[in-house]
């Protein structure tokens, strides 16, 4: 739950004028990398998943993705093939299939991530400095609370 000072009402105005305008082209951006990489969002959602993870379980995988067990090892299959993931068995239980990020889908996830910060950064720096310190406020308000 966030406390303290609401934001005045126009600064959620601008916040939502932001996030829809900006969408839109880091979207576009976004897909037409992802295109050119042949992955799709979801696979980039798990591809960035598990660059934050040591390593998934196949069951893991499906919930975090909210897909059938099927369903992800299909994602994984696909990713497995452009060399992004690789698949190996837990020490403790040769059944258990784990599921971790390679070298290359790190590489993969970094560089969009930094092309969407760049966007982030030129998009802001249009921005003037009060309608920025507004949106990050915002963002760190939500963050917070997102965490708790």
């Amino acid at each position: 739950m966030i406390t303290g000072p609401k934001p005045p009402a126009k600064d959620h105005a601008k916040l939502a004028d932001f996030i829809l305008f900006s969408q839109r082209e880091f979207l576009l951006n976004l897909s037409r990398e992802l295109n050119r990489d042949n992955i799709s969002f979801a696979q980039f959602f798990l591809l960035s998943y598990l660059a934050t993870s040591k390593e998934l379980t196949m069951t893991d995988i499906a919930r975090k993705m909210g897909h059938s067990t099927a369903a992800a090892t299909g994602l994984v299959d696909r990713l497995e093939k452009l060399g992004y993931m690789e698949r190996t068995h837990a020490i403790d239980d040769r059944r258990k299939v784990l599921v971790r990020i390679t070298s290359r889908g790190i590489e993969l996830v970094s560089r969009l991530r930094d092309e969407l910060q760049n966007q982030i950064a030129d998009a802001m720096s249009e921005t003037s400095s009060e309608d920025a310190a507004s949106f990050m406020s915002s963002y760190r308000a939500l963050d917070t609370a997102a965490v708790r």
